[in-house]
């Protein structure tokens, strides 16, 4: 179940950059094909996104999704 809660930062970061950045919600679904129902569901934490559609949005929004091996505890 880790890979649910990592998606989940990934929406997490993907809808604080909507919000702060200076595009449109209208720009972006007009400009990525994403649809506008979409989106708004995306926003509301009611729908999430392929990988390739969170990979398109962050590449559009300026953002990196980068996956590595998690950090091991020194014992």
């Amino acid at each position: 179940m880790r890979i649910l809660l990592v998606m989940s930062h990934i929406l997490d970061a993907i809808r604080e950059a909507i919000e702060k950045g200076d595009k449109s919600r209208y720009r972006i679904w007009k400009d990525l094909g994403i649809s506008e129902s979409h989106l708004s569901k995306l926003m509301r934490g009611e729908r999430g996104l392929s990988i390739e559609a969170a990979e398109r949005l962050a590449a559009y929004l300026d953002l990196e999704i980068t996956i590595r091996p998690k950090k091991r505890k020194e014992q």
